[in-house]
């Protein structure tokens, strides 16, 4: 069991942050589109891009356990801000499940704010 821990851990945290990796990456080719819909609400359009490169860069700080606490902090405030920004129609079950998905994330990132990256960390070789 004493293996298992750290391993999860990491294992953990590349899950976690994989839809950030994603959701980061398909901004960018994909911005002028999606920038439309924050257009839409009175928001600058050029604010997918930076939202892109945050979910990016702090997906990959998360998975190699780098300002874990930091990043992982700051993400689950990005994903409680766009569950209640982009996913607050629930009379439409899908955006219903876009929003307790970004809150289970966000519950999910909280605890590596509270434990941290753990064992498998460029945090833990210091």
């Amino acid at each position: 069991m004493q293996m298992i821990g750290p391993l999860a851990g990491l294992v953990g945290r590349i899950f976690l942050a994989q839809i950030f990796l994603l959701s980061g990456l398909a901004k960018f080719p994909n911005g002028a589109v999606m920038s439309e819909k924050l257009v839409a609400m009175g928001l600058p359009g050029a604010l997918i891009y930076v939202a892109g490169a945050f979910e990016l860069l702090a997906g990959i700080a998360i998975i190699v356990g780098f300002q874990t606490r930091l990043a992982a902090l700051g993400l689950a405030g990005f994903c409680l801000v766009t569950a209640v920004l982009f996913h607050n129609d629930f009379a439409d079950q899908t955006q219903m499940v876009m929003f307790l998905k970004n809150v289970a994330l966000a519950g999910g990132l909280l605890m590596l704010v509270r434990d941290g990256a753990g064992a498998f960390s460029l945090e833990s070789r210091r």
